[in-house]
């Protein structure tokens, strides 16, 4: 289990290893084909920043050679807004005085119909908060089986679960799990999560060995920027990728690294990050990883994911909606967090297409299962 692993390693200490990186460690790590996590820890380094545009010619060179122009389209469907956890910087708190909404199988068709109305996505990643016993295995089977029909590629960002359970679903048509670790900074975890099934360390961490345990085809990684220090972060989920890779190499991956949003808790950023920051770690992942699966979601801004079709994404949603039915059943229902890119996925192919991308609503059928 990688819990075991991360016991070798002090956040402190990687801390001051990045801070310590000077230019000629950022020179050479962009003189290799293959860069190791020293070399990620140069390129994510306060020194690396004046080879910004050498990273990014690098990172499109990578993704074009991996990926060719293309962009993988995806939408999210917030199913249920029930949630046991505490997490001070999510909408869903437990605490936030809300009406919790779980979808019927009824309600969760529509929604179904109402995104296949918006554009031809049939990459479909259903989200929920984390109540297990109002919305736990069963629910969740339920839901895939009946979105299966309308979605061939099917993925889901729910409460972690057992490794017998993941197996379970994917009898259901379950492709992918995308589960944030959040922060990989043990000490503070709890700070965040004070209550709830969350708030345990281990259990979201050794996740991912469950996932990889149970054959699932894709594991989407991540952290939240704006809790700990991103370029630490960022340094742990790395380590953890080269583990899962070592581990599950059958299983594809893929990583996002979103910047806190508003949300009705009201939580204010511990770090903030830059754009260019921001860009900056989407260079060194590509370079640091050539075939990892780079998605940048709504909460960007337009102006900052347009610019980054060329320049290492692979992945991106458009016209998400954060809350349970904000497509058909509950538009006005509360967010789990306000997103910044509000362009329709038509309006969203077309500044695609302007760069002479082609966008990719499809990527994988029923049969391949």
């Amino acid at each position: 289990m990688f819990s075991n692993e991360i016991s070798h390693y002090s956040w402190e200490d990687v801390t001051k290893c990045i801070a310590s990186k000077q230019a000629k460690d950022v020179e050479i790590a962009l003189s290799k084909s293959h860069c190791n996590i020293d070399d990620f820890m140069a390129m994510i380094s306060p020194v690396a920043m004046p080879y910004l545009e050498d990273m990014a010619r690098l990172s499109r060179h990578y993704t074009q050679e991996r990926f060719g122009k293309v962009m993988a389209m995806y939408i999210p469907m917030y199913i249920t807004n029930s949630c046991s956890n505490h997490c001070v910087y999510c909408g869903f708190n437990h605490n936030n005085p809300m009406k919790r909404t779980i979808l019927t199988m009824q309600e969760i068709e529509q929604e179904c119909l109402a995104i296949k109305r918006l554009a031809p996505f049939d990459n479909l990643l259903i989200v929920t908060g984390e109540n297990p016993r109002d919305a736990g295995v069963d629910y969740l089977e339920q839901a895939l089986q009946t979105v299966r029909p309308h979605f061939n590629n099917l993925s889901i960002e729910v409460m972690p679960l057992k490794s017998e359970d993941y197996y379970r679903l994917t009898q259901s048509g379950l492709n992918g799990v995308v589960c944030f670790q959040e922060t990989y900074n043990s000490n503070r975890y709890k700070v965040y999560h004070p209550k709830g099934m969350k708030s345990n360390f281990e259990w979201r961490l050794n996740g991912y060995d469950r996932m990889g345990q149970a054959g699932i085809h894709k594991i989407g990684m991540g952290i939240l920027i704006g809790l700990e220090d991103w370029r630490t972060d960022a340094t742990f989920m790395a380590l953890h990728l080269m583990y899962l890779r070592k581990h599950y190499w059958r299983t594809r991956y893929s990583v996002n690294f979103p910047r806190l949003r508003p949300s009705a808790g009201g939580f204010p950023p511990n770090v903030v990050m830059s754009d260019r920051q921001l860009a900056q770690l989407t260079f060194a992942f590509r370079i640091f990883d050539h075939d990892i699966d780079i998605s940048i979601s709504t909460r960007e801004t337009p102006h900052f994911r347009d610019n980054m079709v060329s320049l290492g994404a692979t992945s991106m949603s458009a016209g998400s909606k954060t809350e349970p039915g904000g497509y058909f059943t509950h538009p006005q229902a509360l967010e789990q967090f306000a997103v910044s890119d509000e362009r329709t996925p038509l309006e969203v192919e077309k500044a695609i297409k302007a760069q002479g991308y082609e966008v990719v609503w499809k990527d994988w059928d029923k049969i391949f299962d």
